[in-house]
């Protein structure tokens, strides 16, 4: 079973939030729509339907085409970018204390 990173814990489970998430954990490549939507575990589809906001609100920037397929990586020129990797470490955080404090409270029973 796969384990949910803390920002699919907090945001859920939608398409969109997987590719955000997708993205932010695995920024410094680039990859093609089809790889995308297979590493989100989302449908190609589902992937077309929103895509387009993502590259309009800069989330996401095309960075080069092979062939056909055109890449594309997160935009880290992006304030928006640049909040949800704040917001993502945050979570990471603050997820960490607790589970650290769970520990210690099963160490001391």
């Amino acid at each position: 079973m796969e384990e949910k990173t803390s920002f699919r814990v907090v945001f859920g489970e939608s398409p969109i939030v997987k590719v955000i998430d997708f993205f932010l954990d695995n920024r410094e490549f680039d990859y093609s729509l089809t790889d995308i939507a297979k590493n989100a575990d989302i449908g190609w589809s589902t992937l077309h339907g929103f895509w387009k906001d993502l590259v309009k609100l800069d989330v996401v920037t095309k960075t080069r085409r092979i062939g056909r397929a055109e890449l594309y990586k997160l935009n880290m020129k992006s304030q928006l970018v640049k909040k949800l990797i704040d917001i993502d470490a945050t979570i990471s955080k603050k997820l960490m204390q607790e589970e650290i404090e769970k520990q210690k409270l099963k160490v001391s029973i």
